[in-house]
């Protein structure tokens, strides 16, 4: 790829200059965030009354998705009924590739369970799971009918806290608050060009296109050509 504009070249006292004010400003944001987590921790919760779930063993109350840990964190993955893999959410797919094994073993160690929940049926969704090589629990909650709070049309992140059979919930997000689940995100911010989104406040003359335009390649979500050409 060619880019038209680049940032302007200086000697390198004057880059580690410029550094040093961004590396202050950098502090202060990392600090801000602190403060709001430890808000976050402060806040109070709700009850959850019965809701029941379906997964791989048939249906399950929402108590044992926490897998005997007292923490769980849920991602309300957004389902197209019916659609072909292809089909289904770039975004939602995308915030799936990094909550690997080894991230759930690390939350795990923190004594929190992760799953996904999605309002599609069971057997769309396991499918997709496995078309995906992914390995984590997935839920559908078709059937939960008005137990489950709502969950728009996908796209949420909810925590929910556990005390014996009665489960709580502590905190949901959702649309640019669920970045923390999308570390490419994060890694383009540091680069030249950044996400090279038309909505970021960059220089003129940076490259730039539509938000999540990019999560998709030929038709289908980026991480889908991965997959085995024989699944695709």
């Amino acid at each position: 790829m060619e880019y038209p504009s680049r940032p302007p070249v200086v000697e390198r006292g004057a880059w580690e200059g410029a550094r040093s004010e961004l590396l202050a400003r950098e502090k202060a944001h990392t600090r801000a965030g602190d403060q709001l987590a430890a808000a976050r921790r402060r806040l109070p919760m709700t009850r959850m009354g019965p809701v029941t779930v379906t997964g791989a063993n048939g249906p399950t109350p929402l108590r044992e998705v926490f897998e005997d840990r007292h923490m769980l964190l849920v991602y309300h993955f957004m389902w197209k009924r019916g659609a072909s893999h292809d089909k289904q959410c770039p975004g939602c797919t995308h915030t799936q590739v990094a909550l690997n094994e080894a991230v759930r073993a690390y939350l795990a160690e923190r004594d929190v369970s992760y799953a996904v929940f999605s309002a599609g049926p069971w057997p769309e969704i396991a499918a997709y799971r496995e078309f995906m090589g992914w390995t984590g629990p997935w839920y559908s909650t078709q059937d939960t009918g008005t137990a489950l709070p709502a969950t728009r049309d996908g796209g949420d992140l909810r925590c929910y806290l556990r005390d014996g059979d009665d489960v709580f919930q502590t905190y949901e997000t959702t649309a640019r608050g669920v970045e923390a689940m999308l570390p490419t995100l994060q890694l383009l911010d540091l680069t030249a060009y950044g996400r090279q989104e038309a909505w970021e406040d960059s220089p003129a003359g940076w490259p730039q296109g539509e938000a999540g335009a990019w999560w998709w390649r030929d038709g289908r979500p980026v991480a889908q050509w991965l997959r085995p050409p024989s699944t695709r």
